[in-house]
């Protein structure tokens, strides 16, 4: 009997939890759901008759005032994309809004050269035998390094020395010759030692350092661009080790934030090592060569003078030197080409690089020497073709 009398007093709640539930249902406003159908996947059927009531109500045609309204937000569509978007649509020409998009909008196009520019000429095209391997990006290949020539003028430094009041040109050719051998001792990347190099020149430019703050600059560059190129990037107690403790953990931080917000969060600088390897495709040269053009490159990332020199062209006129001093090779028009300057245009500047490769004898700093005397390049710094009668013709184009 108590079973029984359980049984319908659980009905009875129910019964009455149904009719509250009713009740609330009738009292809930028009257009809610209740919980459980929220979150159901089943779709109620459609009232046809209802759908065919508010189709009677509405005309055939919309109302003009929408017409005029959504053709009116179209063309403001279409006119904003006209400020971003030129014809022929390319890679260069669609970019995220900012100062880069400006600079590159205001600049014409008629000046860089095209295989239809060079038609008459014997230029290959060193993209072709490329197209199968999706991780060379050939379709995009040429538009990639067109803005990369563009982006690496917009994010030159000045002559930041005039505005340094603690540091000059010597402290900095010590820091950067300190850094080549904390690259080697760490076996980083060349990416990383020519980001580090350009976000120190960057942030010199824009912010006033004092002389004990130039090392802790320096460490910190380096740690961004391990940051930025590596896939195992150092620990910040890696640099307080290899500073011999002379800045803790939290100054590093504090620099490393302080670099970030002076450079806006961009460390896109394109570098020599990028368009070295692209010219020196195109000019099918041995490893001999290339190795010989990376020394050199290197050797001008101490030297303040070429701080102020694009790295395409330095790259190219590294690559003019190596190839000119090892077979006296001529400087093709594939070469001239790919790597968009003659041979008149990067001829001070190849005077330039032979003068500092003369004078490497009586400097200071020999850690690029003595990086690249080792079995792994090539023994290239001892060649005695470097020291040779055509090194010395080279420096007489040296104009300062």
């Amino acid at each position: 009997m108590d079973v029984i009398r359980r049984r319908n007093q659980h009905t009875h709640n129910e019964e009455n939890i149904s009719t509250k539930s009713t009740k609330q249902a009738s009292i809930r406003p028009a257009g809610t759901r209740t919980a459980l159908s929220n979150i159901s996947n089943i779709q109620k059927p459609v009232n046809t008759n209802a759908s065919k009531k508010k189709d009677a109500t509405q005309t055939s045609k919309p109302a003009a005032h929408k017409v005029l309204g959504r053709v009116k937000s179209q063309s403001n569509l279409m006119n904003e994309k006209k400020k971003f978007v030129k014809e022929p649509v390319s890679i260069i020409e669609v970019l995220e809004d900012g100062e880069i998009d400006a600079l590159i909008s205001e600049e014409e196009d008629d000046d860089i050269m095209t295989l239809e520019n060079f038609a008459n000429l014997s230029v290959d095209d060193i993209d072709l035998d490329d197209l199968g391997n999706p991780t060379l990006c050939a379709e995009y290949v040429k538009d990639i390094y067109k803005y990369m020539r563009k982006l690496e003028k917009h994010l030159k430094p000045n002559d930041y020395m005039l505005r340094q009041s603690e540091i000059n040109r010597k402290m900095r050719s010590i820091l950067i010759d300190w850094l080549i051998q904390v690259q080697c001792r760490f076996n980083l990347l060349q990416e990383t030692l020519y980001l580090t190099v350009y976000i120190i020149d960057r942030f010199l430019n824009n912010v006033v350092v004092t002389r004990t703050e130039l090392q802790l600059v320096g460490v910190t560059a380096m740690l961004l661009a391990s940051k930025y190129e590596e896939m195992y990037a150092p620990e910040i107690g890696d640099f307080v080790y290899i500073t011999d403790n002379a800045y803790s953990k939290i100054k590093i931080r504090s620099m490393e934030q302080k670099m970030l917000k002076a450079l806006d969060y961009d460390f896109t600088n394109p570098l020599c090592i990028h368009f070295l390897r692209r010219i020196s495709k195109a000019g099918s040269v041995d490893s001999r060569k290339h190795t010989l053009a990376k020394y050199l490159m290197e050797l001008t990332l101490i030297d303040y003078n070429f701080t102020q020199q694009l790295p395409s062209k330095i790259a190219a006129a590294a690559l003019y030197i190596s190839i000119k001093v090892l077979d006296n090779s001529e400087w093709s028009t594939t070469l001239h080409f790919y790597s968009e300057y003659s041979e008149k245009e990067i001829l001070p500047l190849v005077g330039e690089m032979a003068a500092l490769v003369l004078s490497l004898d009586s400097s200071k700093y020999q850690a690029v020497y003595t990086k690249y005397s080792s079995n792994k390049f090539l023994k290239i710094s001892r060649l005695a073709e470097i020291k040779g009668e055509t090194m010395k013709q080279l420096s007489t184009y040296c104009t300062k």
